[in-house]
């Protein structure tokens, strides 16, 4: 058996077929682990997103921010497209709902105790060990999973509060547990979260750390793997493994074997499906 994290799939599932025949990937007996985002920007959304729920038992992905995206605007009448977006096809698909129900609950964090693995879309912000990853995680998913979810996806988007703190409350407690785990990119020296940048660590402005670079992570003793950043590239770390290598943009699609060690493996993209930075 064979266990594989693979990076942001943004709809593109021509490559993703691709690597599967390249891992000789069996579904009897092997799995896969998704990194989130696996709509929009990319040409086949719908059928991406069909193709990973009818996996089944074989794989499991946790949320990204387009992932989340696309709940709003299903579900948020004051949410807009953006001009980038790739998601008519899922909203006006025959089987939207079921596929929207499915994605809703998913989670936020896959932690694998026997394998010593843990999945996140973007990251843990520096205050969490795996203990606060689970909980803030578990807190979330059940406002998504649960009959007050569309009137929390109106309040989701914002860049505040920026720094965590066990006594926030409310929709400012649930932004930040959001923006933690799907958005976050870069901390400053005080542990707060910069939602701005988003290129690569060479080009960032002073005081600002990638969030697996700030000293006294607690995350530390974990081995996680994540996407989000395209800019990053492929990065193996202080026991971070990013695998976001920018198949939509033209780059690759990475998985990651999730062995001791740990194997890469990617296929190339192409040109880029979609221009325009991430």
């Amino acid at each position: 058996m064979a266990v594989y994290a693979i990076g942001d799939l943004q709809g593109c599932l021509e490559p993703l077929k691709r690597l599967l025949d390249r891992l000789r990937f069996d579904p009897a007996s092997d799995r896969l682990w998704f990194c989130g985002d696996l709509v929009n920007r990319g040409p086949d959304s719908l059928d991406a997103l069909r193709f990973v729920r009818g996996l089944g038992e074989t794989a499991l992905t946790v949320l990204g921010n387009h992932d989340l995206h696309l709940l709003a605007l299903a579900w948020d009448p004051a949410r807009s497209p953006r001009s980038k977006d790739t998601l008519d096809g899922v909203l006006a698909a025959p089987d939207r709902e079921e596929l929207l129900e499915w994605l809703r609950r998913r989670p936020l964090l896959h932690h694998d105790a026997t394998l010593g693995w843990t999945l996140v879309h973007a990251g843990l912000p520096p205050q969490w060990g795996l203990a606060e990853a689970q909980a803030t995680a578990a807190e979330l998913q059940g406002v998504l999973g649960g009959s007050g979810f569309a009137a929390f996806l109106g309040r989701m988007y914002g860049d505040g509060p920026d720094r965590w703190s066990p006594g926030l409350q409310g929709a400012g407690r649930l932004r930040y547990i959001v923006n933690a785990f799907t958005r976050m990119r870069y901390c400053r020296a005080d542990g707060s979260l910069d939602l701005e940048e988003k290129g690569p660590p060479e080009r960032a402005p002073p005081g600002l750390v990638p969030w697996f670079r700030v000293p006294g992570r607690r995350s530390r003793s974990l081995k996680l793997v994540f996407g989000h950043w395209s800019s990053l590239g492929y990065v193996a770390e202080s026991g971070v493994w990013g695998l976001d290598t920018g198949c939509v943009w033209g780059g690759r699609l990475t998985a990651l074997r999730l062995d001791d060690p740990p194997e890469r493996i990617d296929v190339d993209c192409g040109a880029g499906l979609v221009a325009g930075p991430a």
